[in-house]
């Protein structure tokens, strides 16, 4: 387990268009950091980042990317009896498309809200709040980012080569050739066939 206090920290400045615009947080390193201690916290607000790579989900046996680029802004914001959780998730993944199955990169812009509670018993039936057994001191992370991301990922995905017609994909061509073709009808009606209509 590492704590927060044997993790190397370094300030960064985020984006303005972000809730953490001009907060210096917490960047995250070490075998762990994942793993919050909040017991070891004060009342507050306290804000961390977190570098998230291809290893990150491999670790979860999630292998549906080529690569992945993502930063992780995480608040937490400790009350007497309660937490308050914000995840902010931006970057670029590669992911192959539905119909070329050529990879290309999709952008990820995701935010979720966690509020953990303390309880007897552990509970996370519900998606937006945690219940944590009373004596709790620390809480792990990374599936919460690991499941706001793969649930960001449309169903389908499409190449936007595609969609502006610049792909140039061997799938694409053979897909092509096995549309129907439609049948032109001809534009005025044949006389021979309205006078067939009048004896109907």
């Amino acid at each position: 387990m590492i704590l927060l206090n044997k993790c190397r920290t370094k300030s960064i400045d985020l984006k303005k268009n972000s809730k953490f615009a001009g907060l210096n947080v917490t960047k995250m390193t070490g075998l762990n950091p994942f793993v919050i201690n909040f017991a070891g916290l004060k009342r507050g607000k306290h804000n961390f980042s977190f570098v998230i790579d291809i290893k990150f989900f491999e670790g979860f046996d999630y292998f549906d990317f080529k690569s992945v680029e993502l930063e992780t802004k995480f608040e937490l914001e400790k009350q007497e009896r309660m937490l308050h959780l914000f995840f902010e998730t931006t970057g670029k993944i590669s992911v192959p498309c539905d119909l070329s199955m050529e990879y290309f990169e999709m952008p990820v812009l995701s935010n979720f809200n966690l509020a953990v509670k303390f309880g007897k018993i552990y509970s996370d039936e519900s998606d937006e709040i945690l219940i944590l057994p009373y004596g709790s001191h620390q809480i792990d992370i990374s599936h919460y980012i690991y499941e706001m991301v793969v649930l960001s990922v449309p169903l389908r995905k499409i190449h936007p080569g595609i969609k502006d017609g610049s792909l140039n994909s061997e799938i694409l061509e053979r897909l092509k050739l096995l549309e129907p073709k439609e049948k032109k009808m001809p534009s005025e009606s044949d006389p021979r066939w309205d006078k067939l209509k009048d004896l109907l």
